[in-house]
């Protein structure tokens, strides 16, 4: 998980994400995000829940896609220091607090 920085969610734990490109299909999204933001190459993806949450701060909602995946090897990086402070790799069920709100979402939906 990584600490956000520098946008709505600052100083909270998410997992890698961003937004979708013009005809661009939601897995490759998550490859290319995980990949831009952490140096990391990931494959085996599978849907494993989504949240719709409100973000106050900027007067937004946020329809969020999470997968589950699976990384081969390797240490994430910081590859955008201005977006991300840490990564680091947590258990489900020892996440660092606070969670950005869509991952605090997708938990009490049972989810990971």
């Amino acid at each position: 998980m990584g600490l956000r920085a520098g946008s709505h969610g600052a100083n909270t734990w998410s997992c890698p994400g961003g937004h979708m490109e013009a005809g661009e299909i939601p897995e490759i999204t998550a490859k290319r995000e995980v990949f831009e933001e952490t140096g990391l190459v990931v494959d085996q993806l599978c849907p494993c829940g989504f949240t719709y949450d409100h973000f106050e701060e900027i007067d937004t909602d946020y329809l969020t896609l999470f997968y589950s995946c699976e990384c081969e090897h390797g240490t994430p990086v910081i590859m955008e220091k201005e977006k991300c402070l840490e990564w680091r790799w947590v258990y489900p069920d020892a996440l660092p607090q606070p969670l950005f709100k869509p991952v605090a979402s997708l938990m009490a939906q049972g989810g990971l």
